[in-house]
């Protein structure tokens, strides 16, 4: 009817979501970088904006690939050229600043990663390592035992049921013999 078709268009306007709104939980086709700016990266950002424009994901992305392309040896600025395809000045000046950055940096990487166990096996007293493997093995549950006590404890409770058994059979023909009394003195004061 007209009734329902004006309802369910006013419950789909009630309904409708802003495209600037909606936010996906996961973005498969650009895949964010691990590295995360900081201060003093913002305010490189900020002096190499007043020569060219330069967004803070790009920025991310130039330290994230030349992060993960250097292990324990820094690459070099021609390695930086093929890796990041961007303007020389730009590339020059992310380089020189990531490899200054990464000479102070206290770790061997800008990214944080987690500290796990090393797979050797040895033992290792830091408190930051994430994930330690168990020490001792998990004590798995105690199969009940049919020890004697049980035992004696399971004849008494069918004694004490099979007792209650027997009271209860008694009550029921105690009721059924005051039954047929009621009905025989009912016979003989009609009877009278």
């Amino acid at each position: 009817t007209v009734q329902e078709t004006e309802e369910s268009e006013t419950s789909l306007a009630l309904y409708s979501i802003a495209q600037h709104e909606l936010k996906y939980a996961f973005n498969l086709d650009n895949e964010q970088p691990d590295y995360d700016m900081d201060s003093e990266d913002e305010t490189l950002l900020n002096r190499l904006n007043r020569k060219m424009e330069i967004k803070p994901l790009q920025f991310e992305i130039m330290i994230d690939r030349l992060e993960k392309a250097s292990s324990s040896q820094l690459v070099t600025l021609q390695e930086a050229k093929l890796l990041l395809n961007e303007d020389d000045y730009l590339i020059k000046a992310v380089y020189d600043y990531w490899v200054r950055k990464r000479k102070n940096c206290r770790g061997p990487s800008l990214i944080p990663q987690i500290k796990q166990e090393k797979r050797d096996g040895s033992t290792n007293n830091d408190p930051y390592v994430a994930f330690r493997r168990r020490t001792e093995k998990m004590q798995t549950r105690k199969n009940r035992k049919n020890d004697e006590a049980s035992y004696e404890k399971m004849l008494k409770l069918r004694r004490e049921f099979s007792r209650a058994i027997t009271i209860l059979e008694m009550i029921k023909r105690r009721e059924k013999t005051k039954r047929e009394l009621l009905h025989l003195t009912l016979e003989v004061v009609e009877k009278r």
